[in-house]
């Protein structure tokens, strides 16, 4: 070679730094023309996209706003909820493109690319449910002080204030306990200790401006840190009159309100705010926090959209609010007549079973038909997960590996189905791949597309997809939630209807096994982890524990009397003794396939949530399978307490 031309080559040759750099702003332009069907431009615009610069990703308006303007002015910076980028119209490229970003305790490396054009979805108007009043700085900083100094939590167990620690929260009684085995008030048992007194100027200042008509009898203190929450929830109504009062202290927090019919609206909830909840707001619409340290929040920034340029469009000015500790003081007047509310779907009073419902009078039994089962499963799958769609995407986080090794197998552009999504928590594993996900639950679905996948709601028996679509598609921890055999061929079925000849779905189900080849699950190995006899029966099922997701196209509220005990002496492993269902004794081996598994221990303080499952033997996941017409099994084998099968379509 001419050593001239040697000597150009080299001169052009990038460094290994810059080649990496380089690779992962190609893959962020590939994500991005992807998920939101831009195109990035080869050559400088006036527009930048910032890949890992998002609210997705735990950087703040603030933080990327402040190494932006160190590049010049910034005449606009759009982060689009939930993404891991974020646009902002300033030139920065070569200054900031591969360097990291400190965010708090964790930093990111920003890719960037120039774009023509930004276009985000416009921002929803979001109403506040009726009857629901937000109250900001309602009291004083001092009067703040006064009354997070008139809680004592040194006790670990007041019995005169019935103190108790939950998963999530620790909380505080007065006036009367509010038991979370039942979601009731014992109306003849009031406590010792009454309302602090320092509460008093608070609620007559309430009774003076109209918010409440009758001084509050019972008063619950939650105390939250940073990363806990509390499942969506409506106050019994049998429970407590209509308006109840939700005192903020401390850190700011964003509280959801679900309708019934899937609309949710976020309240951001600020330091010494009031909340006052009456009417539909109280008693139709659920309320929650999601477990989590960040909350996305409207930005402080002075920067407003008006700015923006023609056809570049936001639907957001968030940032991220980072949560430290909570005291809430949630006011309630004891009700002592049943609720005649206008919301009979939600009231307890008026035959609508409570979140958990009613204690049952027995144990259900083995369904005997098509209805009995739908029944079965309403109960016992579909209304759990629902209940508990936010503490279950909270321990559903990290993807278990075989299930990652053959959606990473799966080719570029290929169409994938994950039926029975969950939180999506698999949608995400395989970028290369179209991913969309279905679950029976309209509250996991939700979280889906807050986590930016695409999901509906469907029933794993009758996806609503074309036969023959998919390359490929997933089952994790669906298929034995259906009660019985017919169901359960009918749920393969399905998937292999979705297929396109050779393609391929994995799916995995719980096994009655959890020992197997003399290795014991880590469920089993996880003994100490179960709550003592004496205190709950229930478990959080979290993943590391290896219950199998559960993310079933599936939620159900099975809830059942505080006396019933899981039953002992099942010898025979396929019947159930008298055709009812016993209740699974946590971190022990299975004595028959068909049960109820009790979840989310809390100290005997949280509800008890049951979930109908039916565990698979060793050769029955693949004896169902054979079952299916046009459709093979290639391999099968067992992962850590679960029966795990691969079909190909013929």
């Amino acid at each position: 070679m001419d050593c001239n031309v040697e000597s150009n080559v080299k001169a052009i040759k990038k460094s290994k730094d810059e080649k990496k750099v380089l690779r992962k702003q190609i893959k962020a332009s590939h994500t991005l023309l992807k998920h939101e069907g831009i195109v990035t431009a080869p050559q400088p615009t006036k527009s930048l996209v910032v890949a890992n610069g998002g609210l997705g990703n735990g950087v703040s308006r603030e933080e990327l706003s402040a190494v932006l303007k160190e590049m010049g002015e910034v005449e606009t910076l759009v982060m689009p909820p939930h993404k891991p980028y974020a646009f902002s119209a300033r030139k920065a490229h070569t200054h900031l493109n591969g360097q990291k970003l400190q965010c708090g305790e964790n930093s990111v490396t920003l890719y960037l690319s120039y774009v023509n054009s930004v276009i985000c979805e416009e921002e929803l108007s979001l109403h506040f449910p009726e009857g629901l009043v937000l109250l900001e700085d309602f009291v004083s900083s001092e009067e703040e002080a006064l009354l997070l100094a008139a809680i004592d939590w040194s006790s670990t167990n007041d019995v005169v204030t019935a103190q108790k620690a939950l998963k999530h929260r620790r909380v505080k009684h007065y006036g009367f306990e509010f038991c979370y085995d039942n979601n009731n008030i014992d109306k003849d048992k009031p406590l010792h200790a009454g309302l602090p007194v320092e509460c008093l100027p608070v609620l007559e200042r309430c009774l003076k401006n109209g918010h409440i008509i009758t001084m509050p009898d019972q008063l619950t203190v939650n105390q939250y840190e940073s990363g806990q929450g509390i499942p969506p929830h409506v106050d019994t109504h049998s429970a407590f009159e209509d308006t109840i009062l939700s005192l903020s202290l401390g850190s700011k927090v964003v509280m959801e309100f679900r309708h019934p019919d899937g609309r949710v609206v976020p309240v951001v909830l600020p330091g010494r705010s009031l909340l006052v909840m009456k009417g539909e707001s109280r008693y139709l619409w659920t309320h929650g926090i999601t477990p989590r340290k960040f909350d996305m929040v409207p930005s402080c920034d002075p920067q407003s959209s008006a700015d923006i340029t023609p056809g570049l469009r936001t639907n957001s000015n968030l940032t991220l609010s980072k949560r430290d500790t909570r005291t809430s003081f949630t006011f309630r007047k004891i009700r002592h007549e049943p609720c005649l509310c206008a919301f009979r779907s939600a009231c307890d009073s008026q035959g609508a079973p409570t979140a958990p419902s009613p204690s049952l009078p027995s144990p259900p039994s083995l369904p005997c038909c098509h209805a009995d089962a739908a029944r079965l499963e309403e109960e016992y799958v579909h209304r759990v997960y629902n209940a508990i769609a936010s503490h279950f995407s909270s321990t559903r986080h990290s993807p278990w590996p075989r299930v990652c090794h053959f959606l990473s197998s799966l080719p570029a552009g290929g169409v994938l189905a994950d039926v029975g999504c969950g939180n999506g928590k698999y949608l995400g594993v395989n970028t290369e791949v179209i991913a969309v996900g279905c679950d029976r639950s309209s509250a996991l679905v939700q979280i889906c597309t807050e986590r930016g996948f695409q999901a509906f709601v469907s029933d794993a028996l009758s996806v609503p997809l074309r036969t023959a679509v998919c390359d490929a598609c997933i089952s994790i921890a669906v298929i034995h939630h259906f009660s019985t055999q017919e169901r359960r061929l009918a749920a393969v079925r399905e998937l292999v209807r979705l297929l396109k000849p050779g393609g391929q779905a994995l799916i995995y189900v719980w096994a009655f096994e959890q020992e197997y080849n003399k290795q014991k699950s880590k469920y089993l190995k996880d003994q100490n982890k179960q709550c003592p006899e004496n205190q709950c029966l229930i478990f959080d099922t979290p993943e590391d524990s290896q219950e199998p997701n559960g993310e079933s196209g599936s939620n159900s509220i099975g809830c059942l009397k505080d006396n019933y005990k899981p039953e002992d002496n099942i010898q025979d492993p396929f019947k159930v003794t008298d055709g009812k269902l016993g209740v699974h004794t946590n971190r022990t081996a299975f004595n028959t396939q068909d049960l109820l598994v009790p979840n989310s221990c809390s100290n005997n303080a949280a509800p008890v949530f049951h979930r109908y499952y039916h565990v698979f033997q060793q050769g029955e996941l693949e004896q169902l399978c054979g079952q299916v017409a046009g459709a093979k099994v290639l391999s099968s084998y067992h992962d850590q307490g679960n029966w795990c099968v691969i079909l190909e379509k013929d």
